[in-house]
């Protein structure tokens, strides 16, 4: 099968045979982006190459097609012509140069077929770097397109976000008269509904929605035109400010450039930020599904105050038993999203002097987090949130032999009085409320 990179990435191919994950197709195809705003800044810049560069510009288009075509590329698989592992030596060096070298490709098979002219398999019109990466480095264009990336997939995760919320709200307005026994640190505590519980978990779900919506401000100023360190060294001012433009125009994302490009350039935190607050959703999934287990525990020896919807046999030895897998599946992509979260953490912290070499990690981490997060919540929302049912009698069942409903009376009696009573019958409920009723009416007279 043709090839449509050429040399440095199958270098790149050699070095980094690690057997695993391949870069992240939504950070080419935002490359792609960078660069077709580049190509359309050129032909302004530089009308006497405006033949290659509008060349350029219709490579990048076939790219991104690849969307919509499922993953192909000029008939090619998308995997067998973005080819550089996720994780790599050079700053992303590996993966701008994969792209640089199929633009170039692309572009040159454009112009021949424009000449009439026989393909030579070695571009002669078209330079991957010269051309395809005038005035561009590695530096601005690979972090500059991991903004673009999270970004759309920050949009899709908060969409989702605020369908789970609506979901819990659901919940809350359907179960707000099932009255149960609220508990603190696993321990009986106070009379509640389901309803006030599903009600707290909306709350907490949409703080994240807010939280996701917001961070995009800082996620959309960028280094581009900066180059190598954010001096903008081969740059100009006139195609730094066309770039920018073009790129709001091609992404539909307000992206502005950044004040100091230097400081995009050499500090990461913006993406640590994200991750951190990814990972607080993260933790209020974890805790909004292993609570669902919980009250699910059973059918015989547990809460059973709801019922998750059995999706698949629990079990290869013991028949009928099910397992509460939707909510053990949410759970486990927090625990690899809370993962990635000091994986990014660290790799930001190493960016020595004017660049970080370890963005390869921050990338793949983050919008691999992205991406798990917004596959769970849906899945999350739709097989678990949605599909349960809550069981009345034995949330009523559980509260009314509990000795919740004594926390109302320590106003009146006293702390200790009632702590008396509960211990002397402590297994009686009935009797306890009966004893409380009693005291509480000779008080009042």
């Amino acid at each position: 099968m043709e090839k449509l990179y050429g040399k440095q990435t199958r270098l790149a191919e050699e070095n980094f045979r690690l057997g695993g994950r391949k870069v992240n197709s939504g950070l080419i195809y935002a490359m792609v982006e960078v660069k077709k705003a580049a190509a359309m800044t050129y032909q302004k810049l530089l009308p006497e190459k405006r033949e290659l560069y509008q060349a350029m510009e219709r490579a990048c288009d076939v790219i991104l097609a690849g969307r919509q075509q499922e993953g192909s590329i000029a008939g090619i698989p998308f995997e067998q012509v973005f080819v550089t592992e996720a994780l790599q030596g050079g700053a992303g060096t590996s993966t701008h140069m994969n792209v640089n070298e199929v633009l170039a490709t692309l572009a040159e098979k454009e112009l021949c077929k424009q000449h009439g002219v026989t393909e030579s398999g070695e571009a002669e019109w078209v330079h991957p770097l010269d051309d395809i990466n005038r005035g561009q480095s590695t530096n601005d264009v690979y972090p500059t397109a991991l903004r673009i990336a999270a970004i759309q997939k920050l949009r899709v995760l908060s969409e989702e976000c605020a369908m789970l919320q609506t979901a819990l709200q659901e919940k809350e307005n359907q179960y707000d008269v099932v009255k149960k026994l609220g508990r603190t640190e696993l321990m009986d505590a106070v009379p509640i509904t389901l309803g006030n519980e599903f009600g707290a978990y909306a709350q907490a779900i949409a703080r994240d929605r807010w939280r996701l919506y917001k961070v995009e401000e800082r996620l959309r100023q960028t280094n581009l035109g900066g180059t190598a360190v954010g001096t903008g060294d081969n740059s100009s001012h006139k195609y730094q400010a066309m770039v920018i433009e073009n790129l709001r125009d091609i992404t539909g994302i307000g992206l502005a450039l950044a004040e100091y490009p230097m400081d995009m350039t050499q500090n990461q935190d913006v993406f640590v930020e994200v991750s951190g607050l990814l990972k607080a959703l993260a933790v209020n999934l974890m805790k909004i599904a292993n609570d669902l287990r919980l009250m699910n525990s059973g059918p015989d020896g547990g809460l059973g105050e709801i019922s998750l919807a059995k999706m698949q046999a629990g079990s290869t030895i013991m028949p009928g038993k099910v397992n509460p897998v939707m909510a053990e599946m949410t759970m486990q992509v927090s625990m690899k999203v809370m993962a990635n979260d000091m994986a990014i953490t660290m790799a930001a912290a190493h960016g020595e002097f004017e660049l970080n070499a370890f963005l390869p990690l921050v990338a793949d981490a983050l919008l691999e987090s992205l991406e798990l997060l917004t596959g769970t919540v849906r899945l999350f929302r739709e097989k678990c949130v949605k599909t349960l049912e809550a069981h009345e009698k034995r949330c009523r069942e559980l509260l009314e032999r509990s000795h919740a409903f004594a926390t109302e009376y320590t106003k009146r009696l006293g702390y200790d009085n009632v702590a008396e009573l509960v211990e002397k019958y402590g297994e009686n409920s009935a009797q306890i409320k009966e004893k409380l009723k009693e005291l509480a009416r000779e008080e009042d007279r």
